[in-house]
């Protein structure tokens, strides 16, 4: 196993920094409360609404996850790995913020590295992951799965939510999912193999990857 870069150490020193924060409802508001005026209730989503939140705050996590344990295996191959995992932090803390906002119970008890609630998402991770350690082409093709995986979870949120903060946030994940595709896509071309679509249907996903209009998370 290689040792973990500087970028990665940073990631999982701040998890429980970012975790916190984002815990507190986002920034405060002048007079020190903890949420922010505009604060909703759990009541006013539908039971799939907080399910796929409760959902989507742990599938966020499983790519951040998986990302840092490939860090782990091929960082001295690739940066990619470490710096996706950053912005997926930033992805799940955006989701804790939406858990807070609407008072929704928080999936994530434990934000260890490798460990759900959900017992789909569990079970997931520890097989991407024993694909993943395999080989540095498996770990880039494992990053592609779970991208299209996230897009296509997202855009089924997307279409059982008449939120417009849950859209906002669901749509700014969408577009993170898509670069995060090209990413792992470019370095898999620069080993000389072709990337084929995984989850999503081939037409989709040459449409992401040739997508001019995309703009880095």
């Amino acid at each position: 196993m290689n040792a973990k870069p500087f970028i990665t150490a940073t990631l999982i020193g701040s998890m429980l920094l970012a975790s916190t924060a984002f815990a507190a409802g986002g920034p405060r508001n002048g007079d020190g409360g903890g949420r922010s005026a505009d604060t909703a209730s759990s009541g006013d989503l539908t039971t799939i609404e907080v399910s796929d939140l409760q959902f989507m705050r742990e599938e966020e996590k499983l790519a951040r996850d998986v990302y840092l344990t490939m860090d782990q295996y091929w960082g001295d191959r690739t940066q990619v790995f470490a710096q996706i995992a950053l912005s997926e932090e930033s992805h799940t803390s955006t989701v804790d913020y939406l858990l807070n906002k609407f008072g929704v119970e928080d999936p994530v008890v434990n934000d260890t590295i490798g460990v759900f609630t959900n017992e789909e998402l569990q079970a997931l991770f520890d097989e991407l992951v024993a694909k993943g350690k395999n080989s540095f082409v498996d770990g880039l093709f494992v990053g592609g799965l779970i991208e299209e995986k996230d897009m296509r979870d997202i855009l089924a949120a997307i279409n059982q939510t008449d939120e417009r903060a849950i859209i906002l946030a669901y749509s700014n994940l969408l577009d993170g999912s898509k670069s995060h595709l090209n990413a792992f896509v470019k370095v898999i071309e620069a080993q000389g193999l072709t990337y084929e679509a995984q989850v999503l249907d081939p037409e989709e996903v040459e449409l992401i990857l040739h997508d001019e209009s995309q703009i880095e998370d």
